[in-house]
């Protein structure tokens, strides 16, 4: 069996609707392309709602709780398994373009960091970095989104290569230095910016440096003799919402229908989500000893919300566009035929949705569910759309599988290759976990075809939703008298669902 070269292409907080064939306004034409040569995948689900977790489980094949990386600024321990060491083992080559987040934003004895300032600005270190970092053989990183301070990396020394060398100046500011071209802060400083235009060139924005970088290891690796794994990990539409143009006036905020909250939904859910609807909320201990992101007030303008969609879009419009160059390059390299590509996100985005912004505790379809298509010429159905359930913890089994590699032990995912391939739905449920600190908020959703629960850590309150007559999710069955027969059966297929799911890295080999 011929090994095939595996793409994964993924970008950052995609609501599952952006995309072109979903959403008509959104112009998304080479993602499009790639739903029309192979197959789409509707109900994907992320296995935890924030970046470091689940793109920890996309590399592991395992849930937060069990790789170790439960949320975002806590690390990815090295030595947990990943599928680079695997595809390696098998003489792959591998590597990772674009946004890793698999370590905070600060270090300290026992989880040092290479993601954190100052080591982000050390250029000389990034220059002579050369070492197989979880898995990956071959790194080019940049930690921010937009124009975030924590810029820096492999990204910096290519704007210098090209001559930009006051990049700094176009990013918000470290401390000690100014910023004269950044963009304002907007109203929710760390979601919105008052310049949607950002003065960043595009020929110099990140988003092309992930295109153009991840076609010169195409290129690299055409004729290497060694089969390959990319990673090519494009950091938008993630907020800050600001982007170059022409893309950051692509789209006309006027021209932006935005969803906002149904009258009285709230009243129904935990206290938290009528939080979200106030002023000056207090969410007490939920932020012990870290902020919990999306613990405040979402009370937003909509004229502010309908520029962020804008925004969003052209982002969305601006990566689809290298997305394009990469299929392009797979085409003229002869590679198409052998490569299995996948696309997707590493959890959702809500853009007023039920009232809310960006993200949070809050497991709505918008922030679980995810756009997900799968292209492998003669293997992967053209032009399917498929309703059976996937997860981005299923990844790393499946590439072991479609490579002909056994899965190990230690992975909580399952195998889609068959599905994949046109057969029998593999998944009846997907988990999902959110945890923000160390007691709460805690969160652990569980989802069938037709139902869905969550469950809150040290909490009697919890959500019941029936997917197929509310896919809107507007009533909440958890306190209702008629569905707590319902609610026992989902309670107990969750418990069973999470022991299934359980890992079993080392066989047993002896009776005693």
């Amino acid at each position: 069996m011929t090994m095939p070269n595996i793409l994964l292409i993924t970008t950052d907080q995609q609501h599952y609707d952006a995309l072109g064939v979903k959403t008509p306004q959104l112009q998304t034409p080479n993602l499009d392309r790639l739903c029309r040569e192979g197959t789409r995948f509707e109900r994907a689900y992320c296995p935890a709602p924030v970046c470091t977790p689940s793109r920890a489980s996309i590399i592991t094949g395992q849930y937060p709780s069990h790789h170790g990386a439960w949320t975002i600024g806590v690390k990815l321990p090295e030595d947990v398994p990943t599928l680079g060491d695997h595809l390696i083992a098998a003489g792959y080559s591998t590597a990772l373009i674009g946004k890793a987040h698999f370590q905070p934003l600060a270090s300290a004895p026992g989880s040092e960091s290479l993601e954190c300032q100052p080591v982000l600005r050390d250029l000389d270190f990034w220059r002579g970095f050369n070492q197989t970092w979880y898995g990956f053989e071959h790194v080019e990183l940049t930690r921010n989104h937009a124009d975030e301070s924590h810029a820096g990396q492999h990204y910096a020394i290519w704007m210098e290569e090209r001559g930009l060398s006051d990049w700094r100046e176009y990013f918000q500011p470290v401390k000690g230095e100014t910023s004269s071209k950044a963009p304002r802060l907007g109203p929710k400083k760390g979601y919105t910016r008052a310049d949607r235009s950002w003065a960043l060139p595009a020929e110099l924005h990140y988003t092309t440096w992930t295109g153009e970088r991840s076609l010169a290891y195409l290129d690299a690796h055409s004729e290497g003799g060694k089969p390959f794994f990319l990673w090519a990990s494009f950091h938008d539409p993630h907020p800050p919402y600001t982007v170059s143009e022409p893309w950051a006036s692509m789209y006309d905020p006027a021209d932006m229908v935005v969803d906002r909250v149904t009258p009285g939904e709230h009243d129904r859910n935990p206290p938290h989500f009528a939080k979200t609807q106030q002023e000056n909320p207090d969410f007490g201990a939920w932020h012990t000893p870290f902020t919990a992101h999306g613990c405040e007030s979402h009370l937003y303008p909509e004229e502010e919300l309908k520029r962020d969609k804008a925004t969003y879009f052209g982002m969305m419009s601006f990566l689809d566009a290298e997305v394009g160059r990469i299929l392009d390059r797979l085409d003229a390299l002869g590679l198409t035929e052998n490569t299995l590509v996948v696309f997707s996100t590493d959890h959702g985005h809500f853009l007023g949705q039920h009232g809310l912004i960006a993200k949070g505790p809050f497991h709505y379809e918008d922030m679980l569910r995810i756009p997900m298509i799968v292209r492998m010429p003669g293997k992967v159905p053209a032009g399917a759309v498929s309703n059976d359930l996937q997860s981005l913890v299923d990844l790393a089994p499946t590439f072991l599988d479609a490579a002909g590699l056994a899965v190990p032990g230690e992975m909580q995912g399952v195998s889609q290759w068959s599905n994949w391939q046109g057969g029998e739905a593999v998944r009846d449920f997907v988990l999902c976990e959110n945890r923000h600190n160390p007691r709460m908020p805690h969160v652990e959703t569980y989802i069938e075809q037709n139902h869905k629960i969550t469950v809150y850590r040290e909490a009697d309150y919890g959500e019941l939703f029936d997917l197929a007559s509310d896919p809107g999710e507007v009533n909440n069955l958890w306190d209702d008298a008629a569905a707590q027969k319902l609610k026992a059966r989902m309670l107990r297929a969750m418990v069973q669902g999470i022991m299934k799911s359980e890992p079993t890295r080392m066989a047993r080999i002896a009776g005693a």
